[in-house]
């Protein structure tokens, strides 16, 4: 066997060069009231950069208006191209990558009081009134909003783009069993509810060619009874590697729709998330939020068990994500030959735990997973403990 690659040495993932094995993962950054680039993103970004990280990525970018999840999300339209180039800008001149993870939120869409789409009609809790199936007609015009932000960031100068295809937003609900309903060639077996997904990553690898690296990020479980789990997202894997769109996969679980903490893992911050919220939204979570926000106990590498039933089916780069705060962890993915390791909290709370790591000086971040910085993604998501001066 090869020795395990130096998780801080430079690498390639796709086309892209890369300082190293370390990417931040796209964790929202609540940056974007108006829905452009503000200096504050651009100076988080900039942060997460001069912490040593080879690529940092750009949260959740709707393709469309009808696709953002929240009323303060990114839109990749035309008007904030010139935004983001300052933002890819800043990232490389600071030596890392960049990159933007887009998607459409699908029946999540619900939460920023924009009307849902869903593979099948159903009950959404977060609108309090049925979806709307997706026509046909809706389903090519999304594959085609997906080429088009694809290419918007390639003109912006990023150097990859991030194709969110899992956490129940519109690529998810198709693939879930427990969501897709339909009775068309979009739902029914894998091979149909894994369509549109695989339809997706084509289509953006068709509109940036070999210019920009292109990953997916997939659900390995839903974390929903009923819902896509291993065995099938395993085989989806395996259609998404055999349509060679992708050049890496980052593998994560559970559904901002129906079980968001299985993705977190730790205390649910309800408490804090109420305070957060207008009257209103607040008196629901203090009465209903235990059951919608699990807990779940949190562990180091909280998803290798089930990311490693990947490694072992499939032959393209893996990113590994969820919980990894400690360079053993980092080191042993590379033994178990994870091509990269994604970070989202501990960075968040250390932005140069990377460059610490490299040098020697720390093998572990402060971060403590108690999960309040979930709460403050409306006033620019950071670490509780964090003095504000201190932050990007």
């Amino acid at each position: 066997m090869s020795a395990a690659p130096d998780p801080f040495a430079p690498t390639r993932l796709g086309p892209v060069e890369l300082r190293n094995r370390i990417i931040r993962a796209a964790t929202f950054e609540g940056m974007t009231g108006d829905q452009t680039v503000s200096d504050r993103l651009l100076a988080f970004h900039r942060s997460m950069a001069r912490g040593g990280v080879g690529m940092t990525t750009v949260a959740f970018c709707a393709v469309s208006p009808e696709g953002a999840g929240t009323p303060n999300e990114l839109i990749l339209r035309d008007q904030v191209v010139p935004g983001l180039r300052k933002l890819a800008d800043a990232v490389h001149a600071e030596g890392a990558a960049v990159s933007a993870q887009i998607g459409h939120a699908g029946a999540v869409a619900a939460s920023a009081g924009i009307p849902a789409t869903a593979p099948s009609a159903f009950f959404s809790p977060l609108a309090m009134k049925r979806t709307r199936e997706a026509t046909p007609a809706d389903i090519q015009q999304i594959i085609g909003d997906f080429a088009a932000g694809a290419k918007r960031l390639l003109a912006a100068g990023f150097d990859a783009v991030e194709v969110h295809l899992g956490h129940g937003y519109l690529a998810s609900e198709f693939l879930s069993p427990k969501i897709n309903r339909r009775r068309d060639s979009w739902g029914g077996s894998l091979e149909n509810r894994a369509r549109f997904s695989r339809e997706i990553a084509k289509a953006v690898r068709e509109a940036v060619g070999d210019r920009m690296a292109v990953l997916g990020k997939l659900n390995m479980a839903d974390g929903v009874p009923g819902g896509l789990w291993l065995d099938e997202s395993i085989e989806v894997a395996r259609m998404l590697q055999a349509d060679g769109a992708l050049d890496a996969l980052e593998l994560t679980g559970g559904s901002s729709l129906q079980n968001p903490m299985y993705l977190f893992r730790g205390e649910a911050p309800v408490h804090e998330m109420a305070q957060a919220m207008p009257k209103a939204v607040a008196l629901g979570l203090k009465l209903f939020g235990r059951f919608f926000f699990k807990a779940y106990p949190f562990e180091e590498g909280y998803f290798r068990a089930y990311a490693r039933q990947f490694r072992s089916a499939l032959d393209m780069p893996l990113i590994l994500l969820g919980g990894i705060n400690r360079r053993d962890t980092i080191e042993q993915a590379m033994v178990e030959g994870f091509e990269f390791v994604a970070m989202g909290r501990a960075l968040l709370r250390d932005p140069n735990l990377v460059n610490q790591m490299a040098k020697g000086e720390a093998d572990e971040s402060l971060c403590v997973h108690c999960n309040k910085c979930m709460a403050t993604i409306y006033a620019g998501t950071h670490c509780v403990l964090v003095e504000e001066s201190q932050r990007a």
